[in-house]
């Protein structure tokens, strides 16, 4: 061969410099030198970069799980008309198949009248009443919130300002409210729901709701101003009784944790500001047994089956 067709044969059947050991062998799908105008580029490829898409901050909130949930309870809700066993159903008083039986026994009134017809129709409009009580065919929702500083606990605001439900928007394809209320300033722990009984239930003074608080005052506590808290300071209502009140071990004395159940508009404030002291910051960290863990302030999450029967049970 001479030396002329050897530089022909190496040519031909050389590979290129920017190969390397490693790389997929056969067909290949980098086809990027087709397209690129003038001489090929030198080098390896710059590696692929996905493109940047902004994430929702609600979409945050929502884990897998919670999500799969939330998806659950969309596909649940109510029709233009519905069935009454399933209206029943769907309330969370019974199943399907009890429903029927109540309905059969003229239990079940609709618009005034008792219905006994199977399969008959429900409307939106509708009220339809079990047991002296209107029902809704909603599926009950309970989400649990890390409320942040800044938001009032009610379902709308004259003065415009932000609400715990626009933290939850994402939350329910249902209406939600908010159980029991903190003020604007307090953090922490709050349940929001559509199921009125369960609402009803956890805020009526007779249940006696335990709540614990984290507070953090001006200047420390003194210890017999602790000991005054503990066996009642008098307010406008009565005496404001305390079940438990400490300090927070290995945090300094102006550090209190507050253990009480009486429900009084701004009871925890007002007990402190009664002893001169101011209340700097006030945190739930836990209502009926529910607590913060693993929730990250302003956001939210769906209860478990478990913690609703649990709930169900107090």
């Amino acid at each position: 061969m001479s030396q002329a067709e050897a530089k022909s044969y190496e040519k031909t059947f050389d590979k290129p410099a920017s190969r390397k050991m490693g790389k997929r062998i056969g067909k290949s799908f980098d086809n990027s030198s087709k397209f690129v105008k003038g001489p090929a580029k030198s080098g390896a490829p710059k590696p692929y970069k996905k493109p940047f898409v902004p994430v929702d901050e609600a979409e945050k909130t929502r884990s897998f799980v919670q999500k799969r949930r939330f998806d659950k309870l969309a596909k649940e809700t109510p029709k233009e008309s519905i069935r009454l066993n399933k209206y029943i159903a769907n309330s969370g008083i019974c199943s399907r198949r009890e429903a029927d039986d109540l309905i059969m026994q003229g239990l079940v009134e609709v618009n005034g009248k008792p219905v006994t017809e199977m399969g008959y129709q429900v409307q939106k409009t509708d009220r339809v009443v079990f047991d002296g009580q209107g029902i809704t065919p909603e599926k009950p929702v309970y989400v649990l919130l890390n409320k942040p500083k800044g938001y009032i606990s009610t379902t709308k605001d004259d003065k415009a300002r932000k609400t715990v439900l626009d933290l939850v928007a994402n939350a329910s394809p249902y209406r939600l409210f908010p159980v029991g209320r903190l003020d604007r300033s307090t953090t922490g722990v709050i349940l929001l729901t559509n199921d009125g009984h369960m609402t009803k239930k956890l805020t009526h003074p007779s249940f006696a709701m335990k709540k614990i608080y984290h507070v953090t005052l001006d200047r420390k506590l003194d210890r017999t101003d602790l000991n005054m808290i503990a066996e009642g300071i008098r307010l406008e209502e009565g005496i404001a009784e305390v079940d438990s009140i400490s300090y927070i071990e290995g945090k300094p004395k102006n550090e209190i944790g507050i253990e009480l159940s009486i429900g009084w508009n701004r009871v925890v404030r007002r007990i402190f500001t009664k002893l001169g002291y101011e209340v700097e910051t006030l945190d739930r960290v836990l209502f009926a047994g529910l607590t913060k863990k693993n929730i990250k302030r302003g956001h939210w999450r769906i209860l478990t089956d478990l913690e609703v029967n649990t709930l169900k049970m107090i």
